[in-house]
């Protein structure tokens, strides 16, 4: 699915690396060199952030040498600094793939259409992709992001199909 203009988180700068104005960058796609092939990254409000010239991988991510990095000092000062690409710049998912980020926002029913809540995250804590659903009230939980507890996935309509596990404590 191709959003123009929509940017998605892929990396960020972690602060200065050496004495010549290299920036320490850790990336967030699934190949961490990619990251390098979707310059020039940008920050939030769409603006260029970076456009690495050269990079070599270190403990935890790369030292990138880029001309919006005046000195070892600058470098520092982007600590924190989020990095974006345009959505459409992506790769198409294959069948059954789906990027985090267009999950985030989709309404989840159970199976008899009932509406269950919206997916505000979706994190791995070590045991595999969950679904964060915030419901219209009350906690969010969590939903293992499997084809069992997920069965129907449509991105283009925005919507999910939960069936939510009976044991699981947080569980609508």
């Amino acid at each position: 699915m191709s959003e123009p203009g929509r940017l998605v988180l892929v990396g960020a700068i972690a602060g200065a690396f050496g004495v010549h104005g290299e920036a320490r960058v850790r990336s967030f796609t699934a190949d961490p060199e990619a990251l390098m092939g979707y310059a020039p990254l940008l920050r939030e409000d769409g603006s260029i952030a970076l456009t690495p010239s050269r990079w070599r991988a270190i403990k935890d991510g790369f030292a990138v040498t880029a001309p919006e990095i005046a000195s070892r000092e600058h470098a520092e000062t982007l600590k924190g600094t989020a990095l974006y690409i345009p959505h459409d710049r992506l790769p198409p998912t294959e069948d059954d793939e789906f990027y985090h980020v267009d999950l985030i926002g989709c309404r989840v029913e159970n199976l008899a259409g009932d509406p269950l809540g919206e997916v505000v995250a979706a994190p791995n804590f070590g045991a595999g992709d969950l679904l964060e659903i915030k419901p219209a009230s009350g906690p969010a939980w969590h939903l293992p992001f499997t084809r069992a507890a997920a069965p129907v996935i449509d991105i283009k309509a925005k919507r999910i199909v939960a069936v939510p596990l009976a044991d699981a404590e947080d569980a609508p």
